[in-house]
């Protein structure tokens, strides 16, 4: 009887069950999925197994110091001084060279294996001798030609275990995520072609390969064909992120393949399925745009690092400046998927630092240099950063280096495979250092109260797509509406605008751009889609110091492109400008009480670039 007493109440309950499932769940966050959460980032971080990080004086700090640095610990400088980052990250990826992997730090520390070659015992004897400059312009020939001089496969295969094992023991899903992954770094000819590859997956996957060279090979096509074979081989996913167009002579977005080739339809369908974001500012240099290429655009110019290729070899010319800045090649793009039917350039944008001081910094007021060479101290400012070549290249100074900057996530969860998927489906953005939130949705349906709703994101996915998405076949009589917020870094600067960046091509296939103000600070006015006022600015260089009396703190809009012509394809993204505050080298000056030159700059607008949403019309 009992037994039958409790079967009759568990029927009872599947009942009851079945029929709560087929209503309406009376919690209104039933069924929401979609990314509320921002995480900021590194994917582009070298410790000392990097050669030139180990070269350039990074001879202690490997993956073990750069995770405790991205967490938030104290960690023992180059000088012997503690350091530390003033909010920890909540992701990282160690992306050390994959050209000669480990081997310059073995060679260093006595590898027996290693000194017993030939190269190894020369390298090894210049080393002891302090004679670091000679073994990096061997480095150099090397990559260039395409020709190592040491080949050690069993060494690699050890420091790229040992890599992924610092990853595994640090990445705490939900509280701090460790990607696994590195960096390919061909530059023929000097030229810039590098990028960070990044695996979605654990040990499991990763440790069956080694990463792949530019000893392998300096062509990118065969670097996507590396990752085909990895996601075959094992069950896996995995991609790759360019990044310094603005060294790369013109070569990065070029209009023809690596072997001067033109551009094809499976050309740029394999480009877009293994390298779907850039990496658009770093420590090398911001490469959103260019006054060259946007000569209306009083914006353009910032933390521009344009005088030569990679290796300084090559002074930049005016003619290759559209292909290496973002803006122009997502307008390249465009007219591209006209001849060809696809986009080779349809990609989202990310910042990271390209540090190889083993330390993930972007804080304008906390600068430890790109190399250990860039060390805080009252000289740093004035030394070589890069060496040129006489007569034809000057050299870049310290003070020239940017302190940029962080990708931006929306993701689900802090874990590896939220991030990874986030980074492909573009739903991403960089900033140049501060920790803005900002959000972008593309629609037919936005109206100007959304943007004031407290629940803008659940109305951005319902009515639209995000950053990184497409809009198609306009409705008839309708424009693309856009909603848009951001929120300032509370740790950081008030907001002085929102600014919409167009790209179109015209019947005539032709690329245009134009730059929209849609949301500006302090109650200003906006005329045919310019702020009328600046902003103003509260910088005092005596003391390093600004105030957020001017700006806001947060900006949001609901913006209809006035210009929209249904039949022509297009490009949206944001680009978010702080107030302007003290560049790092305003703070030397005050910290170690020294006067630097004129010339060189004290004050910046720090920024955010969305990816872009697009638009395709109608077949």
């Amino acid at each position: 009887m009992k037994r039958a007493f409790l079967t009759t109440i568990s029927v009872i309950a599947l009942m009851a069950s079945s029929a709560f499932a087929q209503d309406k769940a009376y919690s209104p966050y039933v069924g929401r999925d979609f990314p509320n959460s921002v995480y900021f980032g590194d994917t582009h971080l070298h410790t000392n197994i990097s050669l030139d990080a180990y070269g350039d004086g990074n001879r202690n700090l490997g993956p073990k110091e750069a995770y405790r640095f991205a967490k938030g610990q104290e960690t023992k400088g180059h000088d012997g001084k503690l350091v530390r980052i003033s909010r920890p990250l909540d992701f990282l990826m160690v992306a050390d060279h994959a050209e000669y992997l480990g081997i310059v730090p073995g060679i260093a520390n006595g590898d027996k294996g290693l000194r017993a070659t030939k190269t190894g015992a020369a390298w090894g004897k210049l080393m002891d001798e302090d004679k670091w400059g000679e073994v990096f312009g061997e480095f150099i020939i090397d990559v260039t030609s395409n020709k190592p001089r040491i080949k050690s496969p069993k060494f690699t295969k050890t420091v790229w275990d040992d890599i992924i094992a610092a990853a595994e023991k640090n990445n705490e899903p939900g509280k701090f995520t460790a990607l696994i992954g590195y960096e390919y770094s061909p530059f023929p000819d000097g030229d810039n072609l590098h990028r960070v590859v990044v695996f979605r997956d654990d040990a499991d996957k990763t440790g069956q390969v080694v990463p792949f060279s530019a000893f392998d090979s300096n062509n990118p096509e065969d670097l996507w064909a590396y990752l085909a074979a990895y996601e075959m081989k094992t069950g896996g996913q995995v991609l790759a992120i360019p990044h310094n167009a603005n060294l790369s002579n013109g070569r990065l977005f070029a209009l023809q393949t690596f072997e001067g080739n033109p551009l094809t339809r499976e050309y740029a369908k394999t480009r877009m399925r293994w390298e779907p974001l850039y990496e658009v500012t770093q420590m090398k240099g911001d490469s959103e745009t260019h006054p060259v290429v946007s000569p209306k655009d009083p914006f353009a110019d910032f933390e521009s690092w344009d005088r030569a290729n990679l290796a300084m070899l090559k002074e930049s010319a005016p003619e290759v400046k559209p292909f290496e800045y973002a803006r122009p090649a997502l307008k390249n793009g465009l007219a591209q998927a006209a001849a060809i039917g696809v986009n080779p350039f349809k990609f989202g944008m990310i910042g990271s630092t390209d540090s190889h001081t083993s330390y993930s910094s972007s804080e304008e007021d906390n600068y430890l240099g790109k190399y250990a060479l860039g060390t805080p101290s009252p000289d740093r400012w004035k030394k070589i950063m890069a060496e040129g070549v006489p007569g034809r290249v000057t050299d870049v100074l310290e003070w020239e280096t940017s302190m940029s900057g962080l990708a931006a996530v929306w993701a689900t969860e802090n874990t590896r495979e939220a991030i990874w998927d986030a980074m492909k489906r573009k739903e991403v953005y960089a900033t140049t250092g501060p920790r803005m939130t900002v959000r972008m949705f593309g629609g037919w349906d936005f109206e100007a109260a959304d943007a004031f709703r407290n629940d803008l994101p659940a109305i951005g996915y319902k009515k639209g797509v995000p950053m990184g998405g497409d809009l198609t076949a306009a409705p008839k009589g309708k424009a693309p509406s856009f909603l848009v917020s951001a929120m300032r870094d509370p740790d950081g600067a008030n907001l002085d605008r929102i600014q919409m960046v167009k790209g179109w091509l015209d019947a005539k296939d032709a690329v245009h751009e134009r730059v929209y103000d849609v949301a500006v600070s302090d109650g200003r006015k906006i005329f045919k889609g310019k702020a009328i006022k600046k902003v103003g600015t509260t910088v005092d260089l005596k003391s390093a110091t600004y105030t957020n009396s001017i700006g806001d703190t947060y900006l949001s809009a609901t913006w209809s492109d006035p210009d929209f012509d249904p039949a022509l394809s297009a490009f949206y993204y944001l680009r978010v400008i702080e107030i302007p505050t003290p560049r790092w080298t305003a703070y030397d000056e005050v910290r170690f009480k020294i006067k630097m030159p004129k010339e060189v700059t004290r004050v910046l607008q720090e920024r955010a670039y969305t990816s872009p949403i697009w638009y395709t019309p109608k077949g």
